[in-house]
């Protein structure tokens, strides 16, 4: 990363008269307000255009010694910091060049702690800084949200399994709206929530620079507000049996976090849009993760890949037995070669997943690296979390040989502080290496892309593959990601299975994967949802079949100079513009509702575009894969009507001619 310019100022600030002791610190633009002051605990408020947003909120941090931040601690002096830089990312998952403007108050108290409130124009967000000598032991945190009125949420609750531990999750959920007052003190969610009060601004609950401390879920009270609640350090492990075995937790500690006395804790960052369409292009908790630990970041290369889980290699028009091969994975090798995608992913299969040296007898790797090599592909690797950590050196030094710059690790399903710095574990060795890495059955990247971006995409969301035996992934929750789970950073969907359904025709059928929604739904996502490497999850076979509209999918970049989002409702519909060099790329999706765009291309330069335009066809109600494929030219400032089918999209790519 690297800073442009930066004018900092400091003084002292002055307190304001709203209450004794309060201090108050407001965003660039005047809009945002936030008010903090001692009482019991200490407590603020936020305010939007002199609207309350946040009631009176707790925060604190409870020592195992018996001390905690608020206990005989006062304020002792203040000074705020006015911050004007730009951050220039490696991997643009939605700008290269991100602008970091805002006002922050640092707090100084009488006991051995600081406190940092960062206020922007788009959002808030606050942290505890340590400053004991000795290393510390933390009970617990107290986070609180409280909002005025009777809000609604987007909570994605975590439900316990037999007698398993609550806090083992896939991070896998979907997005329902439910009244706060109605999400009991048994229910918890992990973040991000989204805060959806009677009357805008909407808000959004996350936190950034997860680091040697476990995330942060929210817990409901049966009320109008929520609380943090974070996974106790795990102190006994039991293996899992089964095909995937991970390690449950058995036995926690009654701490959360044993670490340095001196240090900076994760942010908690209150996202707040006035219209619905700035959420999903809002990048704060990228500006607040830690800077970057890669020194040249240049060898990182984002790109599209092809992966064989989802239709569990079910090719055909060919004269091979398909399956877990290697003539299977030289025609993906063709097909992403014939397409335009940068590499293949080889998953679960490749290898016993307890030993990543015990090679398939069906696989040979170093035909399947000397063909891919030949044909100028890379080839991408699957594996098992456990398997990784215990044969990590050795294993990376292989990958190396094979030329493998990019692997996949999965079935983690934990965020409590050991696992977190699991994570920073293997993406710095990886990065030693030059290695890419995806987390699957993994939180989400809250800030830690930005401080290894090597880590160029993580899963944590309910994506394609659930297409396989369920119906969870629909389009109205596919419209409903971007305002949710895509605030927190990138996510491995895997889109674009070629056979598509209506609602009433969908069917979970193994090895035959359809999804629900229109062709161009599918199309749209690679413009819609943030994934620097975006992974075609459908059958090549079918692809094959229509050549043109597969060239279009694979002429697509996956990182971007810029993203406007033009038009969105939560749950309803999005519009996404993006630009690549002097070229944009435009996605919309639609819930179940049949919808009329009228589309403006105000944003794009003077001159001619080709306008390359998919789109539902006139029967994609009743057969979702009917589309229309056309090319025409447009300007600035021309408008271009569009009807969306039930589940439906279209997809639009503007060449600067």
């Amino acid at each position: 990363m690297k800073k442009i310019f930066s004018a900092i100022f400091l003084f002292v600030l002055s307190v304001t008269a709203w209450s004794t002791d309060t201090l108050s610190v407001y965003s660039p633009n005047g809009n945002v307000c936030v008010k903090i002051w001692m009482e019991k605990n200490l407590m603020y408020t936020v305010y939007y255009k002199n609207k309350l947003i946040v009631s009176p909120s707790a925060v604190d941090m409870i020592l195992t010694n018996g001390k905690s931040f608020s206990l005989n601690n006062r304020i002792k002096s203040s000074s705020l910091k006015k911050e004007s830089q730009q951050i220039i990312s490696p991997v643009p998952e939605k700008r290269k060049n991100i602008p970091d403007v805002y006002n922050e108050l640092s707090i100084q108290f009488k006991q051995p702690y600081k406190m940092q409130f960062r206020v922007y124009d788009d959002g808030v967000a606050y942290r505890f800084l340590t400053l004991f000598k000795d290393s510390i032991v933390i009970r617990n945190e107290v986070a609180e949200f409280h909002f005025p009125g009777s809000p609604a949420a987007f909570f994605p609750g975590i439900h316990k399994r037999g007698d398993a531990d609550i806090f083992h999750t896939s991070f896998e959920e979907l997005y329902p709206l439910r009244k706060l007052d109605s999400i009991g003190i048994n229910e918890m969610a992990y973040t991000p929530v989204l805060i959806t009060p009677a009357a805008n601004p909407k808000i959004a609950i996350t936190e950034s620079d997860l680091e040697d401390y476990p995330g942060m879920f929210l817990n409901g009270t049966g009320s109008s507000f929520l609380k943090g609640v974070f996974a106790k350090y795990p102190l006994e492990e039991k293996l899992t049996g089964g095909d995937y075995p991970q390690a449950l937790v058995t036995k926690r500690a009654d701490y959360i976090a044993r670490t340095k006395g001196t240090r900076s804790f994760p942010w908690r960052v209150l996202m707040i849009a006035e219209e619905d369409r700035q959420l999903p292009s809002n990048d704060m908790v990228y500006r607040l993760g830690a800077p970057s630990r890669i020194e040249d970041a240049s060898w990182i290369k984002p790109g599209k890949a092809t992966d064989e889980w989802t239709i569990n290699v079910n090719l055909f028009n060919v004269n091979f037995k398909t399956g877990v091969n290697t003539a299977s994975y030289k025609y993906y090798i063709d097909f992403a070669k014939r397409f335009g995608f940068t590499r293949i992913m080889m998953d679960a299969g490749w290898s016993d997943n307890l030993d990543l040296f015990k090679i398939n007898p069906d696989i040979n790797m170093d035909s399947i690296v000397q063909y891919a090599k030949e044909k100028g592909i890379k080839i991408s690797m699957w594996t098992l979390a456990h398997t990784l950590e215990r044969q990590l050196d050795s294993a990376l030094n292989r990958f190396n040989k094979w030329g493998v710059d990019f692997i996949m690790t999965d079935f983690i399903d934990r965020d409590d502080q050991k696992t977190v710095n699991f994570y920073y574990r293997i993406a710095k060795a990886c990065a030693e290496h030059k290695i890419m890495i995806m987390y699957h059955g993994a939180f989400p990247q809250k800030g830690f892309n930005r401080t290894y971006p090597n880590n160029i995409t993580r899963e944590g969301v309910l994506g394609s593959e659930y297409n396989i035996g369920s119906d969870k992934a629909s389009p109205p929750h596919d419209v409903t990601l971007p305002y949710t789970r895509m605030l927190a950073g990138p996510f491995d969907y895997e889109p674009l299975v070629f056979n598509n359904a209506t609602q009433k025709q969908f069917r979970p059928i193994e090895g035959m994967v359809m999804t629900q929604g229109t062709r161009s739904h599918q199309l749209a996502m690679f413009a819609v949802f943030d994934n620097p490497m975006q992974i075609f999850g459908g059958n090549p076979s079918q692809a094959i079949l229509e050549p043109t509209f597969t060239e279009l999918m694979g002429s697509l970049p996956t990182t971007w100079d810029e993203t406007k989002i033009i038009d969105g409702k939560v749950g309803e519909y999005i519009v996404t513009a993006r630009q690549k060099e002097q070229n944009w790329y435009i996605g919309a999706m639609t819930d179940w509702s049949a919808r009329d765009i009228n589309m403006t291309f105000d944003f794009i330069a003077d001159g001619n575009y080709k306008a390359t335009i998919c789109k539902d066809g006139v029967n994609a109600e009743r057969y979702a894969a009917d589309y229309i494929l056309t090319d025409t030219m447009v300007k600035k400032n021309d408008t271009m009507h569009l009807h969306l089918a039930p589940g439906g999209g279209f997809f639009i790519r503007l060449q600067k001619q």
